[in-house]
């Protein structure tokens, strides 16, 4: 089935693989959100199975956008900090398109989620440096110069105070080191004023599911750059992949 109009994401995550229909004019989901856990071990084949069935679901037969937290360069994985070592050197586009017949367009999760927000969300019409920071299983980044995506900063990764940040101050820290929302809260503001120290952004979005809980955290925040809550919350990834494979592989719906 393709519909004018629509388009479809996938977000693959650590603990889920989530998809739907998309709306492109207003980034809100035309279906429901379907999902299966991600496999373990999460290896190129058991998550094409389950992309397979993904796309099934929604009984879907045009472009794919696939988003996955890793570094992806022209459909090839290249980092796997996150996921299962063996999608090293994978042709990720290739795999997933002869998985479903139809083609495919791979991007970084966090760069998914910014395209979104920049599109339909908390950063719509903005200029300058806008750098959307997702917050979850580790810390993604997708950063923006002038609308024109930056893709793959990781900004997950930077040293802070002799660690890799996200073990700090990613949404799975606060429950791994049993910290109160306030005390995790002063760790994100530390990681984020790093950020602001090195790229001097004009506005900072805050995504991942702690987006939606922002009455208990988000007053620790206190950087010098504008910073907004993402709009679209843990929607994003999903909708920022749709819109990527709809313009990279051809009209959505035709």
């Amino acid at each position: 089935m393709t519909r004018q109009g629509i388009g479809y994401g996938i977000d693959i995550g650590g603990t889920g693989m989530k998809s739907s229909l998309v709306d492109l004019r207003t980034g809100d989901l035309a279906a429901d959100r379907f999902r299966i856990a991600t496999p373990s071990p999460a290896t190129p084949d058991a998550l094409a199975e389950i992309v397979r069935r993904l796309v099934e679901h929604h009984d879907w037969s045009g472009p794919v956008g696939v988003c996955f937290p890793a570094v992806i360069r022209h459909g090839v994985v290249r980092s796997a900090a996150n996921i299962d070592a063996s999608w090293i050197g994978v042709d990720a586009d290739a795999l997933f398109t002869e998985a479903i017949g139809a083609p495919v367009s791979m991007l970084n999760d966090a760069d998914a989620a910014g395209i979104a927000e920049m599109t339909w969300g908390a950063g719509l019409g903005r200029q300058g440096v806008v750098i959307c920071i997702t917050l979850g299983t580790g810390i993604g980044s997708g950063m923006f110069v002038d609308g024109v995506l930056v893709p793959n900063t990781e900004l997950g990764h930077l040293e802070l105070d002799g660690h890799d940040a996200e073990r700090r101050a990613a949404a799975s820290a606060r429950r791994r080191h049993d910290l109160s929302w306030e005390r995790w809260g002063d760790r994100v503001n530390h990681y984020l004023n790093h950020v602001v120290d090195l790229f001097s952004p004009d506005l900072i979005i805050l995504g991942g599911g702690v987006s939606r809980k922002p009455d208990k955290w988000f007053d620790r925040i206190d950087v010098d750059c504008d910073v907004e809550i993402a709009q679209l919350a843990n929607n994003a990834g999903i909708a920022g992949a749709a819109l990527h494979a709809a313009q990279h592989v051809g009209s959505a719906g035709g």
